[in-house]
């Protein structure tokens, strides 16, 4: 648990704090804005596409080890990145980086096979509670050690921790007692998911400086779209041959899976269109923020720090999530957080002066740690330990298709509803902002809905299905009138590994 609280800690430093220092890069370079862009596009769309296969291996070969070696290849790519000579390289070095984004389904998958069940809803709470630590440390003091010491020193920096995480990961670490070892690895529907993905994702990153309708953007969302055909096609006749495909399409409509990839997809959705709106009203004058005058202007620190309210927010409540989930159920969880952090993206929507927001900010980080840390359990108590690789990754393919589809329509609004007169004509209007934060609100209100069409997995109304399941110590005991199944027996191909 340590291993991978600190796993999380140190990614989302280093990829929170390469944000503020994007144009610093872009004069380094000497390239525009479209083009410093890539940096986040490249590993997005890397890691996006490398998820399915890396899950698929995890399921195979074992968690542990294709962690060990996620691991040692980010840490490898963290390391030159640093120290890269010209742009092409440094896109380079964070395309391979990109495969950070498969080290936390890895993970999660492996604390569910290694964790007694009745500790899992704990452990998970506490996971997402890490994202809250990590937040709350990469952009204030990324943003410090960029604007006092340059951009490749944020890099440096993070070597030692990711050097040391990978090593103490091969030192004590234990492997899943689940793996598939018969099973073939399908390279090449791998393939035609990867690009497919790959080029959706990439279109919806970098749309906003391509522009919605230029040949650039068309052409890599049509490509990404169309591949899904061969990929189809080329998955049937895999299938036909008595081999597993790469996407478990029965698994994908599992019921509770198929709900925690809408609900995180549009959280994922509302979450990065509001945090990109919420840097930039903290970065623009309060004329166009739309605050009153009572404070200044910030710049990238300031801003940095401004958000630190949202993280703590999130640590708290994803703590407190911990440790109720198991008695209470995912189901109140998930529909409180949804209501709690549309009321924060509303609240935040009219607030007039920055105490306002910085109190609504920690209402929409409850809300956040309300939903996210009690909605991964309806997946990873569904699914059986031989795919939870796969789910896991799956899941997280989502999550980063819907942050990525948040991000550039924050950016559209922002760039369509401007200031036209004044010393701040060009600089986005308020009512951009309330647009964005009002679209986070409807979006995560649909969540909470997509959430009633779930089975509950814990607490007093869980369904029949999973009333085998053991609860926490005190946790109240399913209804005396619900059937209670056995235990599902071990499937073929399941494999214990002797501890």
């Amino acid at each position: 648990m340590a291993l991978l609280a600190g796993i999380v800690v140190v990614v989302m430093y280093i990829e929170g704090m390469l944000t503020p220092s994007l144009p610093t890069i872009q004069v380094d370079f000497g390239v525009d804005t479209a083009q410093v862009s890539l940096i986040l596009s490249a590993y997005a769309a890397a890691g996006v596409a490398l998820s399915p296969v890396v899950g698929k291996l995890g399921d195979i070969y074992g968690k542990r080890r294709v962690l060990v070696g996620v691991m040692l290849g980010y840490a490898a790519a963290v390391s030159v990145t640093g120290f890269s000579p010209n742009f092409t390289f440094m896109v380079a070095a964070r395309t391979v980086q990109g495969i950070g984004l498969t080290i936390m389904p890895l993970g999660m998958a492996l604390m569910r096979d290694e964790f007694p069940r009745e500790l899992i809803p704990r452990a998970q709470g506490l996971l997402s509670a890490m994202f809250g630590i990590g937040f709350v440390i990469s952009l204030p003091l990324g943003s410090f050690v960029s604007q006092n010491y340059g951009w490749r020193v944020t890099y440096h920096s993070a070597i030692p921790f990711v050097v040391l995480l990978a090593i103490l990961l091969v030192l004590f670490t234990r492997e899943s007692a689940y793996r598939r070892p018969d099973t073939k690895v399908d390279y090449v529907g791998a393939a035609f998911l990867g690009g497919a993905l790959a080029g959706i994702v990439t279109a919806l990153s970098q749309g906003q400086v391509w522009g919605w309708t230029s040949f650039a953007t068309l052409g890599f969302l049509a490509a990404g779209v169309l591949l899904f055909v061969p990929f189809a096609l080329y998955e049937s006749w895999w299938k036909r041959r008595q081999r597993e495909p790469i996407v478990d399409g029965k698994l994908l409509r599992e019921r509770n899976v198929l709900v925690t990839n809408v609900v995180l997809t549009v959280v994922g959705l509302g979450m990065y269109l509001a945090l990109f709106s919420l840097i930039y009203q903290f970065e623009y004058p309060p004329a166009s923020g739309g605050y009153n005058g009572s404070f200044p202007t910030f710049n990238i620190l300031d801003a940095g720090l401004y958000i630190v309210p949202l993280a703590l927010g999130m640590i708290v409540f994803a703590v407190a999530v911990s440790f109720f989930v198991a008695r209470v159920g995912v189901k109140p969880f998930a529909i409180a957080g949804s209501v709690v952090t549309a009321l924060g993206f509303y609240l935040i929507s009219i607030a007039t002066t920055l105490d306002q927001a910085l109190l609504y900010e920690t209402v929409i980080g409850a809300g956040i740690a309300l939903l996210n840390a009690s909605i991964i359990n309806l997946l990873v108590l569904t699914v059986d330990p031989k795919d939870m690789s796969q789910a896991t990754a799956m899941n997280n393919v989502f999550r980063n298709v819907g942050g990525s589809v948040g991000a550039p329509i924050a950016g559209s609004l922002l760039a369509t509803y401007v200031l036209t007169a004044g010393p701040l004509a060009g600089l986005p209007a308020h009512v951009a902002f309330q647009y964005a934060f009002w679209m986070a609100a409807i979006v995560t209100l649909i969540a909470g809905v997509a959430v009633l069409f779930g089975h509950e997995v814990l607490g007093r109304w869980r369904h029949p299905r999973f009333a085998h399941l053991p609860t926490m110590p005190g946790a109240p005991k399913p209804e005396p009138s619900a059937p209670v199944p056995a235990p599902p027996m071990p499937l073929p191909g399941e494999i214990p590994t002797p501890r």
